[in-house]
């Protein structure tokens, strides 16, 4: 169970998917304090307060829908940068195809005029008999 496991961490894909979560909690955090510290002030502004921190209460609870409003302008700005991401990514693996493909092609026509140029030379050149002709009626 050892070796298993130790297989398991030695993937690429563990790791990289360690590093993403990190890296994505830091991002999380940098989204989150712009939209506490200069986004939520700028909206409260208009609002009338220099805070996000709106709320009312019902029987004495208290319902802090400006948290809420706070939470979900996180959410979209984190999502929207990974979309971002994910698609120059996304792009840039197509360019990376195109490239591939094109290679393969070049590599192709070329291996096919070096085939091609050895059995011309194994038949001592080109052939001097013309091809067969059909009968006409």
């Amino acid at each position: 169970m050892i070796k298993e496991f130790k297989e398991f961490i030695q993937r690429g894909n563990v790791v990289d998917l360690a590093v993403a979560v990190v890296i994505g909690a830091a991002f999380a955090a940098i989204v989150t304090s712009f939209t506490t510290n200069i986004l939520t002030p700028i909206i409260g502004i208009i609002g009338g307060q220099p805070t996000f921190d709106y709320s009312f209460a019902i029987n004495k609870s208290e319902i802090k829908w400006g948290l809420f409003v706070s939470a979900v302008l996180n959410f979209l700005i984190v999502a929207f940068a990974v979309f971002l991401v994910v698609k120059a990514i996304n792009k840039l693996q197509n360019l990376r195809a195109k490239e591939e493909m094109q290679e393969v092609e070049v590599t192709e026509v070329e291996l096919l005029a070096e085939i091609r140029d050895l059995l011309l030379a194994q038949n001592g050149g080109p052939s001097a008999t013309p091809p067969p002709s059909t009968p006409t009626l």
